[in-house]
This record gives structure tokens, C-alpha cells and sequence, in this order.
């Protein structure tokens, strides 16, 4: 009969995909809160209108839009039940190297709630509304390392791999650079979760440039680091990962812009920032962890 240990340990598997898809779908269902309009569908936080926490049919013109903001809140309940789940697992499991990041997932939550209210009651400044996704994506960057590190511990590496730790880490400092500054051009574009919402006073084809400039400096990197010596398999692995929806994420972008980004595509670019941020993650995991 397994002991309880055991069983959390067996349970930090399925936990740790969850929190992940979760962060992750997080990202998704706010993008499509903005994509349809929906940014001030609860017009009030934390009730979603005044005297109710649930969207009251009949009480607002958008009750469609309601319930599309609505779902997005409810979707942050799921993710702080399962981040939760995990620290319990965590901490019956004995894994000790993975107390602190199941830690930060629910502080990070806990702060995305904070923020949630914040960009309501400022009627979605594009600031506050950038804060929230930058915030998610550190979040993502943990449940990663959660993922990763679910079934063994892992040590850092040594310092023989000095001169690919300072490529990888200007490699995800760049990447993350490349989507801060794609919330900046989003915060300057028609999709602002509504019509009567802020927007950042830079010129779009401007603020697009700069944007995609980033990306092209992302992607040389990307080449230097494949020209690197003793580069591990995993870490090459993903980094052919990441190249490949790189090159993708960058194709959308590009088709997006010249097509006056309907939104079917903005969402799939939103998708692709996500996919594109976890993979250049497991690069850096792959670099500066081992199995231990």
C-alpha cells in the first residue's frame, strides 16, 4: 500500500499539468474577454455588478459580455483551487525544492486578483490590462518549473556552462522583453475590451516596428545559441521547439498587421506568445537545471 508521501508525489503529475493549462488559459480567456468587447462586462469588482456577484439577466444591455467576464473570473477560482492542490501535494510529498514556486503560484494569483480590480475600476487602462498578462506570464514561467521538476528534483548546473547561461539568459530576457512590448502595441490598437476604454498614445505602425524589431533580435540570438558549443540535447531540443513557433508566432504577426488584426487572429497570436514564452522557458530550465 503506498504511503501518503507517495501518493502526493504521484499527484504533483496530473496537479502540475493542470496549474499549467490553467495559467495558460488564463492568458487565452483574457485575450477573448478583450477580443469580443466583453473588458467591462462586470462592471464593478469584486461583484460583477452592484448587489451580485453573478452576471443578473435583464440588468445590462451586454449580458453576453457579462457572462464572457464573468467566465474569465471564475476561471481564476479554478486556477487557485488547483494552485492550492498542488502546494498541499507539495508539502505532503516532502519535495521541498518545489515549496517556493507552488508558494508564488498563489501569491501570483492572489495578485492577479488585486490587478483584475484594479484595470475594472480604471475602465481597462491599457497599463493596468499589460500589467496582468506581464504578471501571468511569470506565473506560466513557474507552473513550468512545477511541471518540469514534478517527478524528480533537479540541481543547478555548474559553472563549466557559464558562457551558454549568459546566452540563455539574455535569451529570456529578450523573449520576455518581445511580449512586453507586444502589450504595448496592443494598448495602442482597436482591441481594447471596449469602446469607450484608454488607449496608450503611440503611433501603431510605430509601436508595431519597435515590436517586431524585438523579435528579430530575439531570433538572432536564437541563432547565436545554436551555434554554441556543448549545448545539452534538451536544451537543443527545445530551443528547435521554440524556433519553430517563433518563426510562426512572427507569420501570424505579420499576416495579423497587414490584415487590420481581425480578431480571430490576435487570438491565435496570443496563443502563440504563450507557446512561445513556455518553450524559450524549457530552454532555460534545460540550461541551468540538471536531473539530480
Amino acid at each position: 500500500m503506498k504511503s501518503a508521501r507517495a501518493i502526493a508525489q504521484s499527484a504533483l503529475v496530473p496537479l502540475t499539468a493542470i496549474l499549467l493549462f490553467l495559467q495558460s488559459a488564463l492568458v487565452i480567456t483574457g485575450g477573448a474577454v478583450r477580443l469580443t468587447g466583453s473588458g467591462l462586462g462586470c462592471p464593478t469588482w469584486p461583484e460583477c455588478v452592484p448587489g451580485s456577484y453573478l452576471p443578473v439577466e435583464g440588468q445590462a444591455e451586454g449580458a453576453l459580455h457579462a457572462w464572457i467576464e464573468f467566465g474569465n473570473r471564475l476561471l481564476t477560482f479554478a486556477l487557485l483551487i488547483a494552485a492550492v492542490a498542488t502546494l498541499v501535494a507539495v508539502l505532503k510529498s516532502g519535495r521541498r525544492d518545489l515549496r517556493f514556486l507552488a508558494a508564488t503560484q498563489i501569491l501570483g494569483i492572489l495578485g492577479q486578483g488585486v490587478l483584475g480590480g484594479i484595470t475594472v475600476l480604471t475602465d481597462l487602462n491599457p497599463l493596468a490590462v499589460a500589467s496582468h498578462l506581464l504578471l501571468s506570464i511569470l506565473l506560466i514561467s513557474a507552473a513550468t518549473s512545477l511541471f518540469t521538476r514534478r517527478r524528480h528534483p533537479e540541481v543547478r548546473t555548474n559553472s563549466t556552462q557559464m558562457k551558454i547561461s549568459r546566452i540563455s539568459l539574455m535569451h529570456i530576457v529578450l523573449a520576455y522583453i518581445a511580449i512586453a512590448i507586444g502589450t504595448l502595441v496592443t494598448g495602442s490598437g482597436p482591441h481594447a475590451g471596449d469602446v469607450d476604454a484608454p488607449r496608450l498614445d503611440f503611433h501603431i505602425s510605430s509601436i508595431t516596428r519597435i515590436h517586431s524589431l524585438s523579435v528579430w533580435l530575439l531570433l538572432l540570438v536564437t541563432f547565436f545559441y545554436f551555434r554554441t558549443s556543448d549545448l545539452p540535447y534538451r536544451a537543443k531540443r527545445w530551443l528547435i521547439i521554440f524556433t519553430i513557433l517563433a518563426f510562426a508566432q512572427g507569420a501570424i504577426g505579420y499576416i495579423q498587421y497587414f490584415l487590420g488584426v481581425p480578431e480571430l487572429l490576435v487570438g491565435f497570436h496570443l496563443l502563440g506568445s504563450v507557446l512561445v514564452w513556455i518553450a524559450a522557458w524549457r530552454v532555460r530550465l534545460a540550461i541551468v537545471r540538471k536531473p539530480a
